[in-house]
């Protein structure tokens, strides 16, 4: 494929699985040396049949297959429709619901929720340098509004005013960087300054708005924006969290449409892959995603639990 790819180009490239072993190996042995994910060795015959390698090593997982040791395996779903399902999270602005990938790739909706929720998973970031320079602070609520509730959700989900029966979510954001998100508890001094300290160098410039749990942060240059003022005063703003957090609640409300709060986690990493990888073409995007699915892998019942259905996308 070229760079300027699309995704009926991807469709059409990964219908002919010969194009996703010859992708696949090398994504996984970019030396060209199939290896076993199990023993490393180099002795392994290819089962073109079978579409899997045979190792000589002496262990019990002879056999081992391009999805063995990613966030494919397992999988019943071949790479033909894997690779096309990748390419579509990784690329779709908005995020693609798994009623939408079921409908989009012949797959039951059960079965593309939990391939979505995989792909999530390659999209998490491990990075743990700290960001510099100027860092914007910011906080938001995640939930339903209660004049779009039943009279009966409305009673059970909100016993209160403001932030009542939502889930909160604060991150940083480096400018012209990249953002950093996360679930929180509380919107307490001791949570949210640790996260600041966690993820911001000391002696970087942090921008706030004027909430009172940001006070204190004396090893940063930390100035403060009252939006009750204004939003912007010269460089001190959170504008660009602002734009982050229109993002993801587009995704969340227009997409998905309803998230459990244990998921949220899945679908903020999602959104923030998709952010600070922007400045990348889809091809670049989609290839630097599937570098990252080797040695990650979620169970089915690890997703859900003891949750008996599966109700977190429309």
């Amino acid at each position: 494929m070229s760079e300027h790819a699309t995704l009926r180009d991807a469709i059409l490239y990964f219908s002919d699985f010969e194009h996703c072993k010859a992708f696949m190996t090398d994504i996984r042995w970019s030396d060209g040396v199939v290896k076993c994910p199990t023993c490393g060795a180099t002795k392994v015959t290819y089962l073109a049949k079978a579409r899997v390698w045979k190792c000589y090593g002496k262990h019990t997982n002879a056999k081992f297959s391009l999805k063995t040791g990613t966030i494919f395996e397992d999988s019943p779903v071949a790479l033909e429709k894997w690779l096309p399902a990748t390419w579509m999270l990784v690329n779709c602005k908005n995020g693609i619901s798994s009623w939408e990938l079921h409908r989009a790739i012949g797959v039951t909706q059960k079965t593309a929720w939990f391939m979505l929720q995989r792909i999530r998973l390659a999209t998490q970031d491990e990075t743990h340098n700290k960001l510099a320079g100027e860092v914007e602070v910011d906080e938001t609520f995640i939930g339903g509004k209660a004049r779009f509730m039943h009279a009966d959700k409305r009673a059970e989900k909100i016993h209160g005013r403001g932030p009542d029966g939502k889930t909160i979510v604060a991150a940083v954001l480096e400018r012209g960087g990249t953002v950093r998100a996360r679930v929180c508890s509380t919107r307490r001094k001791a949570e949210l300054q640790a996260m600041i300290r966690e993820n911001v160098e000391a002696g970087s410039a942090v921008y706030s708005d004027a909430l009172k749990s940001y006070d204190g942060l004396d090893e940063f240059g930390h100035e403060v924006i009252d939006h009750a003022v204004a939003y912007v005063d010269g460089n001190v703003h959170t504008n660009g969290l602002e734009n982050f957090w229109s993002l993801l609640k587009r995704s969340l409300k227009g997409t998905y449409v309803s998230v459990e709060p244990f998921h949220l986690f899945r679908y903020i990493d999602e959104q923030a892959f998709r952010y600070n990888n922007r400045n990348m073409n889809d091809i670049e995007r989609f290839v630097y995603v599937m570098r990252h699915v080797i040695g990650r892998r979620v169970t089915y019942k690890q997703l859900t639990g003891k949750q008996a259905e599966v109700k977190d996308e429309f």
